[in-house]
């Protein structure tokens, strides 16, 4: 059994890695973990709206440039495996094809856990069909009967990160994650972003209000840990425990 310390990352776009774990990244990564981050397309179409407004623009400049900005992110994250499956958005092409390259990827990371988005999320598909791709890969990865000969996969958790418009796609966090000590780290990523730089302020505001949230629960206000910016997360599957606090 491998002590390597790995996380995999699932992207529907390639900046959605960046605003909802930039921070879990940098802090794993600085743990010792190797994580490995797949954007399955570059949001070329959908979420590309101020490259778009340039005059001259083309699709293949559009992914040129969102490649760009994903890569400085994933180095300013301390990330060095960075891959794009560029399979087009609006909507992800996540056929067969798709589902048989991520497969390899997890049983090639062998992940401690993964990570990707809601379950549901009305305003951009994108998202929730990645995360129902994750899970359908996740369980193929530990089947068996596919591609007999490679490592199958264990069970690792699958955390969700947070959506955009949180109250409107049914996600509860159950995880508050301290990145205090990487933000700097997550804020130089989010920077990178040129093509969404209206995000910017609003996942600095969602990190701080998670920071709240995480003081409360480590103490309430008589002692709660000094956490300024968190993340938050949902479990799909249960933890298994030795002990309770």
């Amino acid at each position: 059994m491998s002590d390597k310390k790995t996380a995999l990352v699932i992207s529907a776009h390639s900046a959605d890695f960046v605003w909802r774990a930039g921070g879990a990244i940098a802090l794993h990564q600085e743990k010792g973990y190797e994580v490995t981050v797949v954007c399955l397309s570059y949001g070329e179409r959908g979420e590309s709206a101020k490259l778009w407004k340039q005059e001259g623009m083309t699709l293949e400049k559009v992914k040129t440039e969102r490649r760009k900005e994903a890569e400085n992110a994933a180095g300013a994250l301390g990330v060095n495996d960075i891959r794009f499956f560029d399979v087009g958005d609006y909507p992800l092409d996540l056929g067969r094809e798709t589902q048989d390259r991520m497969v390899d990827v997890i049983r090639e990371v062998q992940p401690k856990f993964m990570m990707s988005h809601s379950k549901w999320d009305p305003y951009n598909t994108d998202h929730m069909e990645t995360t129902q791709f994750a899970l359908q890969c996740r369980m193929i990865a530990q089947a068996w009967g596919h591609n007999p000969g490679q490592k199958v996969l264990g069970a690792p958790q699958l955390y969700l990160f947070e959506p955009h418009q949180t109250e409107q796609m049914e996600w509860k966090p159950s995880v508050f994650l301290d990145i205090t000590d990487v933000w700097e780290k997550k804020w130089a990523a989010i920077q990178c972003m040129q093509g969404q730089e209206h995000l910017w302020n609003f996942y600095k505001n969602v990190a701080e209000n998670r920071g709240n949230h995480f003081r409360r629960n480590s103490g309430g206000q008589a002692g709660g840990r000094a956490a300024k910016y968190a993340e938050g997360f949902q479990t799909i599957f249960p933890r298994t425990v030795d002990e309770l606090e």
